[in-house]
């Protein structure tokens, strides 16, 4: 029952995640090969700004910390034999990253530093969050080595991203770093569902 669970909310929240961008990206002002190109995930959910629908990026945000939140605490959490305390805390810090970027908006003077912050505890501490997970489980299997290879890829993304800000396709390197966390999040769920973890 606990896998169903965790199953259902891992494909859930990250196939939502996908389809909530790609909306909010098809009515942004720009078109939409430049959206993904050259316009930050982030600028899909100021409000009013950029995109009639910011509001369903910003739920997906917000869904995506709960899912990892949940997830990782409700059930996963069993499959770690060790480095549990560093995976509580990595868990956290990314969850409430994701939520931050959700509720606090970029593009605000007055609060794009809180929204920097939540989105690179969400990046840097999710991809971290991931190389700890294929490196904290009984065996080193298929699923380890997907999950490593998705933390070092996202790894490697942000950091040529943070040296590379000024680039005009720097967000394409953003959606790099981010998306390994969501496709995790759907290859966990697919293990899950068939209990192959």
């Amino acid at each position: 029952m606990k896998s169903k669970l965790a199953s259902s909310v891992f494909l859930s929240v990250s196939t939502f995640y996908i389809l909530a961008e790609a909306f909010c990206a098809l009515f942004f002002k720009d078109s939409l090969i430049n959206t993904y190109l050259i316009h930050t995930i982030s600028e899909l959910g100021i409000p009013g700004a950029n995109s009639p629908y910011s509001i369903l990026m910003n739920i997906a945000f917000i869904l995506m910390g709960l899912a990892v939140l949940f997830g990782n605490y409700y059930y996963f959490k069993k499959y770690i034999t060790k480095n549990r305390i560093p995976f509580y805390i990595l868990t956290l810090v990314t969850a409430v990253g994701v939520i931050i970027v959700g509720l606090i908006h970029g593009g605000n003077p007055l609060t794009s530093g809180y929204h920097t912050l939540g989105a690179v505890m969400a990046i840097l501490g999710g991809n971290i969050l991931l190389i700890l997970i294929s490196r904290s489980m009984k065996e080193f299997s298929e699923y380890q080595k997907i999950t490593l290879i998705l933390g070092i890829i996202g790894l490697i993304a942000f950091w040529i991203m943070f040296f590379s800000m000024k680039n005009v396709y720097m967000p394409v390197l953003e959606r790099l770093s981010v998306y390994t966390l969501i496709l995790w999040s759907f290859v966990t769920g697919v293990y899950c569902n068939k209990n192959l973890l």
